[in-house]
Formats: C-alpha cells, structure tokens, sequence
C-alpha cells in the first residue's frame, strides 16, 4: 500500500512539474522579438518562440522564454518557408 501511495505522489509531482512548465499563452502574446521589437510566433512542437523579422528562434526552458540573441538558434529560408505555410504570410492584406 505504501509503496503504490509514493507512485501515485511521484505521477502527481510529474504532472504538476509537467503543467507548470507550459508557458502562459497570454504571456506569450504580449512579447516582441527583442532586436526588432515585431511580433512573435509560438511553436508549441518545439516550444520556441519565432521572430521572422529577426530569422530567430528563441527557446522556451521550463515555460520561460529565454529572449537573449545569443541563446536563439537562426533559421534558414526552408524553415521559414515552411513556418510561411503553417501560419501564412508574415503581413497578410487587410
């Protein structure tokens, strides 16, 4: 019985660490790409946050975006092309 209790504490932490390490949608909406100050695209798959304007990812460690440069991987014209068909254009028409 003890030992089936600890299980079921350890599966409970896993799920709350797991949870808590999401990042606030509403958070992520508020931020801007920190050298070109334009928006930013969240890719929840690869937990990065993308600035097209800045061809940079900045990655998302244990629900907190890290938003140096340093810390951000470059994109190249394949990623963006494909990050183009996922979201659409960069400045789509009014």
């Amino acid at each position: 019985m003890q030992g089936e209790q600890q299980t079921d504490a350890v599966v409970a932490y896993d799920a709350q660490r797991e949870a808590s390490a999401r990042p606030d949608r509403r958070m992520l909406t508020m931020l801007v790409c920190p050298s070109t100050r334009t928006e930013l695209i969240y890719d929840a798959a690869r937990q990065e946050l993308i600035s097209r304007a800045a061809r940079l990812a900045f990655p998302i460690r244990a629900g907190v975006p890290v938003m140096t440069p340093d810390e951000a991987r470059q994109l190249d014209d394949d990623e963006l092309r494909a990050l183009a068909k996922r979201c659409g254009p960069s400045n789509p028409a009014p």
